[in-house]
């Protein structure tokens, strides 16, 4: 039996958590699908085969799938749990280019790359998909494409020489709300520069990621209505993008230490 639960979803990607609870040597009817996919497991193994050749897939090693393939799955094991990352034919030309290929579709999972499936998954509870989620994102597709792709990737050009610059018109943007900012993906995009370009580029020149850059604009902004008397926490995480009001409270807790009801305490007035 299979049950999927979508922990994030946008137009270029979707993370879905899947388990599987089967118990079978024999392999699969064969299944054809038209995306991109890194596949990792969490729990348990199980065995696929694809393009002539087989594998055995557990916590050590994922794959990558690709569209109109034709793949089997066999289960001897008795189940396990996976994080399916489903990417659109644009984000994959984007991490690897149209003219990529695959020398392979295995990919080893040392640990820092297991350390970067569980902080992908931690990410994805806080309710920031465009940025802290999407950078996470855009950490593992830079060690999964690296290693399956032959020939030259964005992954693999040197850091462009205007990189200030880039990283003064996406401060820029950001600073002005442009519609764009909502979003890594479609700030990467308006800015033209693939969105790892743009993650590595903010911590080069400022030491600090693209979304703890944003969240610092936000929270300043957020201190700025307290400060003024903003009484409806649930309309002022609205206004600054915020998933909710406790994914507001929650990073500025993270950032702050205090939660907005205290932080409006303490910015309050005081009477001589």
């Amino acid at each position: 039996m299979l049950s999927a639960t979508t922990l994030a979803t946008r137009p270029d990607f979707s993370v879905t958590a899947v388990t599987c609870q089967d118990d079978h040597a024999r392999w699969s009817q064969p299944e054809v699908r038209e995306d991109y996919r890194v596949v990792l497991v969490r729990r348990g193994r199980f065995r696929r085969r694809a393009a002539g050749a087989d594998a055995d897939i557990d916590s050590t090693m994922a794959y990558i799938g690709v569209p109109g393939e034709e793949e089997h799955f066999a289960h001897p094991a008795g189940g396990d749990d996976c994080t399916s990352i489903s990417l659109t034919p644009a984000l994959w030309q984007v991490m690897a280019s149209d003219v990529a290929r695959l020398a392979t579709q295995s990919v080893y999972v040392d640990a820092r790359l297991d350390l970067t499936h569980r902080r992908l998954l931690a990410t994805a509870r806080t309710g920031d998909v465009d940025y802290a989620l999407t950078e996470e994102l855009l950490g593992l597709l830079a060690t999964t494409v690296g290693q399956v792709v032959s020939g030259p990737t964005p992954l693999g050009a040197q850091a462009p020489r205007n990189e200030a610059t880039l990283v003064a018109a996406a401060r820029q943007a950001i600073a002005e709300g442009h519609p764009a900012s909502d979003g890594l993906l479609p700030l990467a995009e308006v800015l033209g520069v693939s969105p790892y370009r743009l993650s590595r580029s903010f911590s080069r020149e400022l030491g600090v990621s693209v979304t703890r850059y944003r969240n610092r604009i936000r929270i300043g902004r957020a201190l700025d209505r307290l400060e003024e008397g903003e009484s409806n926490l649930g309309a002022l995480a609205a206004d600054l993008g915020f998933a909710d009001q406790a994914h507001m409270s929650r990073t500025m807790r993270q950032y702050l230490g205090r939660t907005p009801t205290a932080l409006r305490r303490l910015l309050a007035p005081r009477t001589p």
